[in-house]
């Protein structure tokens, strides 16, 4: 039997006495293109309006407003009454001073416990949560840590990453069940989330340090910004997706709003709250490096320095053991997760592996005894003896492949002619094509899109976000910014789709790749720039290049998680319908996976967008390079402006890219 087939016959049934349709009539009856003939309307009429006010392409100058005085002032009143403010004296300061006392406490506790102590400690735990398997993989992570001589400064990161990351988790979850709960706060939240995420760390690193100074407060204020969104997106996203026949079936039984939160919408989006933690955990701990510019020790600062020096094997000295850090805590809260949530539907008085309280009894005094008999045989840190030299054999390697690999491969080229078509044949032409086409013309193209999928206030949004730009007096760099960002993006899209489809229909393969993808994820933004750099030479490609990697992990997971959670009772149907795979793939799974795959897009946005400004640094130029230099230089308006546009350019690229759902009202609508 084919289902294809059925359709047309169908419809040749039903059509075989009815008189012909009309086509142009049928056509014009597509809401599409009922709201893309409207556009065309207006701008025949607005155009020549437009055109004869403020003729050429670029934005014009009369239409600009110039921040840099009310941003220097700003900077300048900070700056002044830092000291002295009642606002930084009896509020922000002590927010600072508690920030400073947690990451000290949990420091100084880790120093105590000595390697053998935190080692011992961090393995019993991952075994007691999470089974045998997270505690090797505990155990291997710090052991390997200490032996590339990075002791000290994982302790430094693990500590500021605990306090930053249960900080992010507790706000974003916040946020989130606000979001979730209430439809006008998800409006209200949807743009603050866009704007905490997209905003580069570069833009909002000034403002901090300016607030708080150089040091952990600014650096943990920074890092939970960056954070804490998808803890908040996913949260909201499970509790507005939990099943309406089990709600229904709670409130049936009388319970009241509080009890349907923790006995059915939590529980439901549990699924969606461990991706959240553990895109929390990915995100905070990808920020050690930017937060090292602004005084956080750790290993983010061996990094950067390393980098500063174009040292390769250094900075994989300092960037290994953040992976690592990286994959332990995710596989253990992962696990923690899944057994609460297993344990959780008990009428106990707790989960099982928690009420255990004799055996956590032994891992602390197990802990305590090993701590003290490293301490007594005099090696508190990691002993100097049993370390392992891995930069001269990386420096060694990276050489042979710019030596080999840079230029004069046989028939396919070099990277540096990769990287040279690449920038004359893509990036190119869609950045002279942005900046010679008519300022009005984009934004009638971006309301046309947003439109489309959406409600006129998407295309509203879009189009004064684009305005925005225009208005700031960075139009020109940020079309050159979006042609990097729109490169990357369908480049991040279709490998982390099609990767993302291979992943779902194959666990042997996602077993595989999901170790790839943490290394990928969790590696420092900055560590992927030098080995690019070398590769493929100073310039928009290899800013182009690190974005596809840095954002391609997300894309892929989130795409096949939603492949897998497709309801198996609609697979099943097609296939007993004869159903090739190709067939239940397109016309099932990706259909029914729709708003994973939205996420997918939204996700691949922000990250492509975080990297293409970082590669600023590295030639990217444009918006990336304004945003660095304001922060090098202390200039908060050249630093903020550049930073607010890449925020509209985000904010744009997500209403053309995430449907919004008409609202009805009435019968019928």
């Amino acid at each position: 039997m084919s289902t294809a087939s059925a359709p047309p016959a169908t419809q040749r049934g039903l059509g075989a006495d009815a008189p012909k349709a009309n086509p142009a009539r049928a056509l014009l009856g597509r809401r599409g293109v009922a709201k893309l003939l409207l556009l065309a309307v207006a701008a025949a009429v607005l155009v020549p309006v437009v055109h004869a006010a403020w003729p050429g392409a670029a934005w014009p100058s009369a239409l600009t407003v110039d921040l840099s005085g009310p941003l220097g002032k700003t900077s300048d009143w900070i700056i002044d009454n830092r000291d002295n403010h009642w606002l930084f004296v009896y509020f922000l300061g002590h927010l600072s001073n508690a920030v400073v006392i947690s990451v000290r406490a949990v420091y100084l506790l880790l120093l105590a416990l000595g390697w053998a102590g935190v080692t011992t400690g961090v393995t019993l735990i991952a075994w007691r949560v999470a089974g045998w398997r997270i505690a090797a993989t505990a155990l291997v992570s710090l052991l390997v840590s200490g032996a590339l001589g990075m002791w000290v400064p994982t302790m430094q990161t693990l500590a500021l990453m605990v306090v930053a990351v249960a900080v992010s988790v507790v706000v974003g979850a916040l946020l989130g069940l606000a979001a979730g709960l209430s439809e006008r706060l998800f409006r209200i939240l949807r743009p603050v989330l866009d704007t905490m995420q997209v905003l580069p760390a570069f833009a909002y690193l000034l403002p901090v340090v300016l607030i708080f100074g150089i040091g952990v407060p600014a650096a943990l204020l920074a890092t939970v910004i960056y954070a804490a969104p998808p803890m908040a997106r996913l949260t909201a996203l499970g509790l507005r997706g939990a099943d309406p026949g089990v709600l229904e079936a709670v409130s049936s039984l009388g319970a009241t709003g509080r009890q349907r939160l923790l006995t059915a919408r939590l529980p439901l989006a549990r699924k969606e709250l461990l991706l959240g933690v553990n895109q929390t955990i990915m995100m905070a701990l990808s920020m050690v490096v930017i937060a090292s510019m602004i005084g956080a020790a750790g290993l983010g600062d061996r990094v950067y320095q390393a980098l500063a020096s174009v040292d390769v094997g250094a900075a994989l000295s300092a960037a290994i053991p953040i992976v690592l850090l990286a994959i332990v805590m995710d596989r253990t809260t992962a696990a923690a997760g899944a057994r609460i949530g297993a344990a959780g539907n008990t009428a106990t008085a707790g989960p099982a592996w928690l009420r255990g309280w004799q055996v956590w009894t032994g891992v602390a005094a197990l802990t305590a005894l090993l701590a003290l008999a490293g301490r007594l045989t005099g090696s508190a840190v990691w002993p100097g003896a049993w370390f392992v030299d891995i930069a001269h054999p990386v420096n060694d390697f990276k050489e042979w492949m710019v030596d080999h690999l840079y230029s004069g491969v046989p028939v396919i080229g070099g990277t540096a002619d990769w990287a040279a078509h690449f920038t004359n044949w893509v990036l190119n032409p869609l950045r002279d094509g942005l900046t010679a086409l008519p300022w009005y013309g984009t934004l009638l193209i971006v309301a046309a899109l947003a439109w489309l999928i959406g409600t006129w206030r998407t295309a509203l949004t879009a189009v004064l976000a684009m305005a925005a730009i225009g208005v700031l007096g960075v139009w020109k760099p940020s079309m050159n910014t979006l042609s990097q960002v729109l490169a990357a993006l369908v480049v991040t899209l279709v490998l982390g789709f099609g990767t993302g489809v291979l992943a779902a229909g194959s666990k042997r393969f996602e077993a595989i790749l999901r170790p790839v993808l943490d290394v990928m994820q969790t590696m420092p933004q900055f560590v992927y720039l030098i080995p690019v750099v070398a590769l493929f030479a100073v310039g928009r490609a290899p800013a182009a290049a690190a974005a596809v990697v840095y954002a391609l992990p997300a894309v892929i997971r989130i795409t096949t998680q939603g492949l897998r959670q497709v309801d198996p009772a609609a697979m099943e149907s097609a296939r007993s319908l004869g159903a090739t795979r190709w067939q239940m793939l397109r016309q099932v799974q990706l259909p029914l996976a729709r708003p994973a795959l939205l996420l997918a897009v939204n996700q691949g946005v922000v990250l492509v967008l975080a990297v293409v400004i970082i590669g600023g640094l590295v030639g990217g130029g444009a918006l990336g390079y304004d945003v660095v230099t304001g922060l090098a230089t202390g200039d908060l308006a050249l630093g903020l402006v550049a930073g607010v546009a890449i925020v509209c350019l985000g904010l744009m690229l997500d209403r053309v890219t995430q449907p919004t759902e008409r609202r009805t009202t009435g019968k019928g609508a």
